[in-house]
């Protein structure tokens, strides 16, 4: 049965579509009260008073917290810097300073406007440039008590949260030698994620446990984050997921679940809290705004001698996940491209804004789009073709990047730009007045943190797979894992059911992110498969009285090679088993091991390989409107390597949505900071793609299984957004004759650029 490799239809599709399935924000119990949050109105500032006696005495309410009634401890991720409640200065606009719970939602609402707040302001930190000047006001004036996980030692220092340095100590010597050196200054936004689902926690304490129902890409973690902020056991907390409706790395932490588990258990009632559209906007973990500096040591031949790259990206008042995330830039420079030598230095500082977080591909779109202007301008520099000079510094087979880690299959990039260019020859693109073409390559990893799944054969001939992995929308569980499970054990998929996470009743797993679920939990699901199908026929052999080697399992039924009416229902085998020897069921764990490296190559890594890589190259071709300075993306080619396709349709639905995305993200959307407040509040004003801007995406699909993987499965979702950002500003630097270097690549700054 080739159920791996066919367009099936997801499991959850019908209810969606039909409006049946249920989301976090639709779920209500008995006695359910509703609590809202007073958040900060400025982004940095004192706290000088707070009287909360009016809230409390309002209609319906039923209690009233602030950071004075509570255990207020900061906790994080890496960094412990993040208290619950703002008590003494405020970070950042919309930052918690108490809880309100009452009766219903509007109830809630008016108590909290009743609460009197008197604020001193103060002139936020309000940019990195602010952060990192000489004598600047601390964001956190006592950053240096702030633990960190493990005692691990980040090189932090005032508003510096983190800073990495690669270990290339002869690089100034190396500049010395060049012929020219080649450099650039890349600045990128934010990017807002957009989902449709606001933030939502319905939290319940009963005998001395909560529980907490979440739209969540990653309940274990919150059950960690949550069992923290509350000092309890982790035993002592209970996740439940639901349906997702949407989220690209901004649901991966903790957003309202501890305020709703507080209020739940002190007044022994569920507690329900969902963010309203400004909220969202105020408080999203949006990809971190960064300014890129690359130096390149050039000879005149095209030799890349060295870079060094200068990386510094945007934290907000918080540390969130980057410390991990930081070290990213690592990976970014010295890995596809022959570059001699690179020195990189990463800083992640602290400003009075909003703490920024995960978005799908995290860091990788700004630090291929500073990489790949950069390859451009120095082709320009030597008065080279720029397609064929990438290909001429393009890295072998056996490269090894800064970590000491060796990509042995670099030479699916090569094929990659191949394929490319048989879609779209290179010099027929860009050809007319203010039309251009571009073109960026990367690789990107697949996230390696375990996942486990069990799988059980019900007693009626389905299967059924427990596992906490998430689908966000991707449908990596509700058709790769379903499919995994059913190519497993010979059998249509629509006969495997996929459990909603429950952290009581599945293992451990590390979430939606980083493309990891098909790859990771679906290597799990297959291993547990493959040990139920063989209790399968260890059985049926016994029944049929047949060698188990002559046991074949398709269609639901098992019967003897060669001998077709020696046959029985899977059903009956697993009715049989169950009242002999118990029911047939297994459970499997993976993670995904390190590839070797040299650990001593980097300092203050927080991960220090890049496994499982995928490889992508991407080229745009644009036009550009003299009198508007509109930009036109006329033709848009991928070729993405994806180990192995489950579902065909599935993967054609991420790599158009992490285009979309892309696009967005460098020609319309805005995420202006001014003072350090947030300037668009609303989607009218953000500047989302509709279908209408979408150009019509061709792509090509490379197949190279990984051996580690289900079927040989690597990570998908993620990648087709990495190398947008440089395609398209390489199309448009082309086209207007100028370079682009900052995103987004809005008309005002296309005729700026036209009108000098």
């Amino acid at each position: 049965m080739n159920v791996v490799g066919s367009s099936v239809q997801r499991s959850d599709g019908a209810a969606k579509v039909r409006g049946e399935a249920v989301f976090g924000v639709d779920l209500t119990v008995q006695g359910m009260l509703h609590a809202r949050l007073l958040r900060a109105p400025v982004a940095a500032g004192n706290i000088r008073h707070i009287d909360t006696k009016a809230a409390a005495a309002s209609e319906g309410v039923r209690d009233v917290v602030t950071g004075a009634e509570v255990r207020n401890d900061r906790t994080g991720v890496a960094v412990f810097d993040n208290p619950l409640f703002a008590t003494d200065y405020i970070s950042y606009e919309g930052e918690p300073i108490a809880a309100v719970v009452a009766d219903t939602p509007e109830l809630a609402e008016a108590a909290i406007r009743k609460i009197e707040l008197k604020i001193e302001e103060v002139t936020p930190v309000a940019t990195p440039e602010q952060a990192l000047a000489p004598n600047s006001r601390l964001v956190h004036p006592s950053w240096g008590e702030f633990g960190t996980v493990g005692g691990i030692d980040f090189n932090r220092d005032g508003n510096i949260v983190a800073e990495i340095l690669s270990d290339q100590d002869d690089v100034d010597a190396v500049f010395e030698r060049a012929d020219r050196v080649i450099e650039g200054v890349y600045r990128t936004p934010r990017q807002y994620q957009a989902y449709l689902e606001p933030k939502m926690a319905l939290a319940t304490y009963e005998a001395g446990r909560y529980t907490v129902q979440v739209s969540h890409q990653y309940p274990f973690r919150v059950r960690d984050r949550l069992a923290q902020v509350l000092d309890v056991p982790k035993s002592a907390i209970r996740i439940v997921g639901h349906h997702i409706g949407g989220g690209f790395g901004a649901k991966l932490d903790l957003g309202l679940e501890p305020y709703a588990a507080i209020l739940a258990r002190r007044t022994r009632r569920p507690v329900k809290m969902v963010n309203n559209a400004e909220e969202e906007r105020l408080t999203a973990p949006c990809r971190e705004n960064a300014t890129v500096k690359i130096r390149s040591a050039v000879m005149n031949d095209g030799t890349i001698l060295a870079q060094d790259v200068d990386v510094v990206f945007d934290s907000g008042a918080y540390a969130n996940n980057h410390p991990a995330t930081a070290s990213i830039p690592m990976f970014m420079y010295g890995s596809i491209y022959r570059v001699g030598t690179a020195r990189i230095r990463n800083r992640l500082v602290y400003t009075n804004t909003a703490p920024t977080g995960a978005f799908r591909g995290v860091s990788g779109p700004y630090l291929v789009f500073a990489a790949e202007r950069n390859m451009d301008q120095i082709a320009n520099a030597l008065g080279r073709d720029r397609r064929e000079y990438r290909l001429a510094m393009l890295a072998e087979d056996g490269h090894k990047m800064l970590n000491g880690q060796t990509l042995e299959e670099l030479s699916i990039l090569h094929q990659a730009f191949g394929l490319v260019e048989a879609q779209a020859p290179w010099a027929e693109q860009g050809k007319g007045k203010l039309r251009g073409v571009g073109m960026a390559a990367a690789i990107w990893l697949t996230n390696p943190q375990p996942g486990q799944a069990t799988v059980k054969l019900n007693e009626d001939g389905t299967l059924t797979v427990v596992t906490a992995a998430t689908d966000s929308g991707s449908g990596a569980v509700f058709t790769g894992l379903r499919q995994i499970a059913a190519e497993g054990l010979g059998i249509p998929a629509d006969q495997v059911i996929i459990t909603m996470p429950d952290t009581d009743a599945a293992g451990f797993d590390a979430g939606s992110q980083g493309s990891r679920t098909t790859h990771v939990t679906g290597r799990a699901v297959l291993d547990a498969t493959a040990e139920v199908r063989e209790k399968v026929v260890e059985k049926a052999a016994a029944m049929l009285e047949a060698a188990k080697e002559d046991i074949v399992i398709e269609d639901g039924a098992v019967h003897v090679a060669g001998v077709p009416e020696m046959s029985i229902n899977l059903a009956d085998v697993a009715m049989a088993a169950t009242f002999s020897n118990g029911p047939i069921a297994a459970t499997g764990s993976y993670t995904t091991p390190p590839p070797p490296h040299d650990p001593s190559r980097t300092k203050g890594m927080l991960f220090s390989t890049w496994p499982t890589p995928t490889y992508h190259v991407h080229l745009a071709e644009v036009t550009v409107d003299p009198v508007t300075g509109r930009v036109t993306v006329e033709r848009y080619v991928i070729a993405q390597e994806v180990g192995r396709t489950i579902n065909p349709d599935a993967v054609k639905g991420q790599v158009l949505g992490g285009v979309a995305q892309g696009l967005g993200y460098t020609l319309w959307e805005r995420v202006d900071i001014e003072a350090g407040r947030y300037v668009q509040r609303n989607f009218e004003s953000h500047g989302l793609p509709l279908a209408s801007d979408m150009p019509d995406v061709e792509f090509v699909l490379m197949e190279h299984p990984e051996a580690a993987g289900p079927y040989g499965a690597k990570g998908i979702a993620e990648p087709s957004i990495i190398p947008v950002a440089a395609a398209i500003a390489n199309a448009v630097s082309d086209a207007i004759g100028a370079p682009i270097d900052d995103i987004p690549i809005t008309p005002e700054a296309v005729l700026d650029v036209l009108g000098r």
